[in-house]
């Protein structure tokens, strides 16, 4: 993020100090009735631009501007529960393309969530022509790996290494690359939830995700860049089958101290 700075319009500025009460890295001070800077270095969190009545902070170097918010939005909180309480694993799915507007808006809920330090460090590789090739590097792997596990486990005894072991003939996989895993696996439940909204399946790869961080073949092939892994991986396809009741769970193991 070298291109980006923080720039104070002292013109514009009221001096009204809400840029340096917010400010993540405490690098925003009141002078003379106008903020400014104390150092160059900056975490670019952009929560000073996003406070500021007058627009008067602006941070360089992106290709769009802020979207001013227009009135409050509140999400139902019954409804938020009922997607998470009715959300299940689908390994079933459509013969069904997902729309390019729909997968555009995935992905933005990915690139829009929040990244410890506000690395911004997560980055995506959509499987689609080279999807299936990609899937049998991980098939090749699993099969060389499942008479171990069947030793130990009678649950990888019943599982059969097909050709779609990984992807269930989805249309598209989304494979999320961070350099942080959590940053990575934020953006996948932010993206999720836009996918769910769109009427779309959701299967996280937990197998494909540890079969690419054990391949290099497979990192080559997803042209992973150095110092990033594979996170996460979402399978997405409108789902073949339909979930009539929730599951089943343990009450929350809550303290309170």
């Amino acid at each position: 993020m070298s291109n980006h700075s923080v720039t104070i319009d002292t013109a514009s500025c009221i001096g009204c100090g809400l840029c340096a009460g917010t400010c993540a890295a405490h690098n925003i001070e009141v002078k003379n009735g106008k903020a400014k800077t104390i150092l160059e270095d900056c975490v670019l969190c952009g929560q000073c631009t996003a406070v500021c009545p007058r627009e008067a902070v602006t941070i360089s170097g992106y290709d769009a501007k802020p979207i001013a918010k227009k009135g409050t939005v509140r999400l139902d909180p019954d409804e938020v529960l009922d997607v998470i309480r009715f959300r299940r694993t689908v390994r079933q799915f459509q013969k069904k393309e997902i729309p390019q507007s729909v997968l555009e808006q995935i992905l933005e809920a990915g690139s829009l969530t929040h990244t410890a330090k506000n690395m911004q460090d997560v980055s995506f590789v959509v499987l689609d022509k080279e999807k299936d090739t990609v899937e049998q590097m991980a098939v090749r792997i699993f099969k060389r790996l499942k008479p171990i596990a069947d030793l130990f486990s009678p649950m990888a005894r019943l599982n059969k290494i097909h050709k779609h072991f990984f992807f269930f003939q989805a249309p598209v996989v989304i494979v999320i690359l961070a350099k942080e895993k959590t940053n990575g696996i934020l953006a996948a439940q932010n993206m999720e939830f836009v996918a769910e909204a769109h009427g779309l399946g959701v299967l996280f790869s937990g197998f494909f995700t540890s079969s690419a961080n054990l391949s290099r073949k497979i990192q080559k092939a997803l042209q992973v860049p150095k110092g990033k892994k594979v996170a996460a991986t979402l399978v997405l396809g409108y789902p073949g089958v339909k979930f009539l009741r929730s599951a089943q769970r343990e009450k929350p193991d809550v303290k309170y101290m």
